[in-house]
């Protein structure tokens, strides 16, 4: 755990931004290097990506206070992105509803922009959940296991045990924690791989994106059972359950859907031409 990476001119600079641009950067080069390779118009994915990137802050943000209310001190506390504490799937919800909004502002070839974006979801994932690891947040539940990771004073974890007891105040690290951040980083990464691979073999426009509806509820929800910081809304079932439950029922509705359709050949002759920004 690092949640500073250094300081310059008398500023933080805080791992967790530094990752989340990370993840940003990585999702629009591949998709830029992506689009050229399907032949759309590269200038719409600049755009797209602005829309993208504002919908998916604010979604990961409004979504936070909802998961972690005992996270937020005062309002502006909402806005500290940068510190840590944002939401995967409202990021993914605001993102949606970004890219919603450009599309009926200048539409585009919907689903096969879908398919190109997908993996470069499940790239962000990745550096994201690595922000995530370094920022000490998202940390796993208490464990024997030699894998087991020990947080500093003031990290989460730490916070945590000390709050429960478990620890004195005085203890300078917490006790040992499953790192469900590198879990989760590194399903992710074979995600991505799993996605890269798959889109050169998919039949209709949109099944890439289709299968990580479907395949990230799967890899998430195991992980999201051995974190330690979020109580869940019942049963220990957290509001990131509930998601992953309602995505991948959508994800196999919209695989379904998809099968009604068109060949792959076919929907692409008959979607909209992109439109040049």
């Amino acid at each position: 755990m690092q949640p500073i990476l250094f300081e310059a001119l008398g500023m933080k600079v805080h791992a967790y931004g530094v990752f989340i641009g990370l993840a940003c950067t990585s999702a629009l080069v591949l998709g830029v290097w992506r689009t050229r390779r399907e032949g759309m118009n590269v200038d719409a994915v600049y755009e797209l990506a602005t829309w993208l990137f504002v919908g998916g802050m604010l979604g990961a943000r409004a979504l936070f206070p909802v998961v972690h209310p005992e996270a937020i001190h005062a309002p502006l506390d909402v806005l500290k992105f940068w510190e840590g504490g944002g939401v995967f799937y409202g990021c993914i919800l605001g993102g949606f509803a970004g890219s919603l909004v450009y599309y009926y502002r200048k539409p585009f070839p919907f689903l096969r922009m879908a398919d190109v974006v997908a993996p470069t979801l499940a790239l962000a994932a990745f550096f994201g959940r690595i922000g995530c690891h370094l920022n000490g947040c998202c940390h796993g539940a208490l464990t024997t296991a030699a894998w087991g990771i020990r947080f500093p004073a003031g990290s989460h974890a730490w916070v945590e045990h000390v709050d429960r007891g478990l620890i004195p105040p005085s203890a300078p690290w917490s006790l040992p924690v499953l790192p469900t951040q590198l879990y989760a980083a590194f399903s992710a990464l074979a995600l991505f791989a799993l996605l890269m691979a798959y889109h050169p073999r998919r039949k209709r426009p949109g099944q890439v994106m289709a299968m990580l509806m479907i395949a990230y509820p799967i890899i998430r929800w195991p992980v999201e059972f051995l974190r330690a910081d979020d109580p869940g809304v019942f049963a220990g079932i957290t509001v990131s359950s509930l998601i992953s439950l309602v995505l991948f029922v959508a994800g196999v509705a919209f695989w379904i859907s998809l099968r009604r359709e068109p060949s792959k050949a076919a929907a692409t002759n008959r979607e909209p031409r992109p439109i040049a920004a």
